[in-house]
């Protein structure tokens, strides 16, 4: 079974298909590497493309302690990278996986070719920041004492998550099946450590402008808590783009795939041609 080693000793399992420019998937708090596989068989017919489970989702390991960062997450993409001797990639990530590209394209920005952020930014809200860490780590009790099948079965029809339900029964229902067998003590330690204790992108607004990897920003407009984050990411990164799919919810790239794939393939292609540029910083100043 394939696996990168992290640098504190974690192995990440991962996958691959193709050959060609690198692009590598980062899944969201809810899914793992399985859940690309649409976006595995559309892009390696042009592209070397990447998949793995995040630490404390099996087939990876499930560490432990206080290792499950933002930082422990992003790092440990860059491990993957590493392991298949890869300099630079184009980093495709929703949610959990968005948060973790942007981090690498703030400190790491010579590993990133672009970004894509999908789904990024829930939680972000300065007023509602203590009130959103307190329900993750209530989250993550529950995780702990119920489990992984009991919690699915009460986040399946959270709001954000509704136009998939609606749109794609057979898909809803898949997804929250697997997540119903992700280890529960990977998920409550995730949920304690990476979404209860990351940073709001809201307090990084310098990093943010001057970060010049090329960024296409998509979005759901029923998925309310990123939308905020989203227009405030267009507004700062020097050479994002934003896409708003519409009547769309969070889980972006298996909810509407066509249109997910057709708008990061356009994307990286303008990228690899040279012909996504950097505003002029004039253009970012207030009026």
């Amino acid at each position: 079974m394939p696996h990168a080693t992290t640098r504190d000793d974690v192995r990440i399992y991962f996958e691959e298909a193709g050959q060609g420019t690198p692009i590598i998937f980062l899944h969201e708090f809810a899914a793992d590497h399985t859940n690309w596989e649409p976006q595995m068989r559309y892009f390696s017919r042009g592209h070397r493309c990447i998949t793995y489970s995040a630490r404390g989702y099996t087939p990876s390991d499930v560490p432990e302690g206080e290792v499950y960062s933002y930082t422990h997450f992003y790092t440990d993409a860059l491990a993957v990278l590493d392991h298949l001797r890869i300099e630079r990639a184009h980093l495709v990530g929703l949610s959990m996986g968005a948060y973790s590209s942007l981090q690498i394209g703030l400190n790491a920005p010579q590993r990133a070719l672009s970004m894509t952020l999908a789904g990024v930014g829930s939680g972000s809200e300065i007023e509602n920041l203590e009130a959103w860490r307190k329900q993750c780590r209530a989250n993550a009790e529950q995780f702990k004492t119920l489990g992984s099948a009991e919690v699915a079965k009460v986040t399946r029809e959270a709001p954000s998550r509704i136009p998939f339900l609606v749109k794609d029964p057979r898909g809803h229902a898949d997804f929250y099946a697997a997540l119903g067998r992700h280890d529960s003590k990977g998920s409550a330690r995730t949920m304690r450590g990476f979404q209860g204790g990351r940073p709001s992108i809201y307090t990084m607004t310098d990093a943010i402008k001057h970060a010049s990897t090329p960024a296409l920003i998509i979005c759901g407009d029923e998925d309310d808590p990123c939308v905020g984050p989203s227009l405030f990411l267009k507004q700062h990164l020097p050479a994002a783009g934003l896409a708003m799919f519409p009547k769309s919810g969070h889980v972006l790239n298996l909810e509407e795939p066509a249109l997910f794939n057709e708008s990061v393939e356009r994307f990286v292609t303008l990228v690899e041609a040279g012909r996504w540029p950097v505003r002029d910083p004039r253009s970012l100043a207030p009026h």
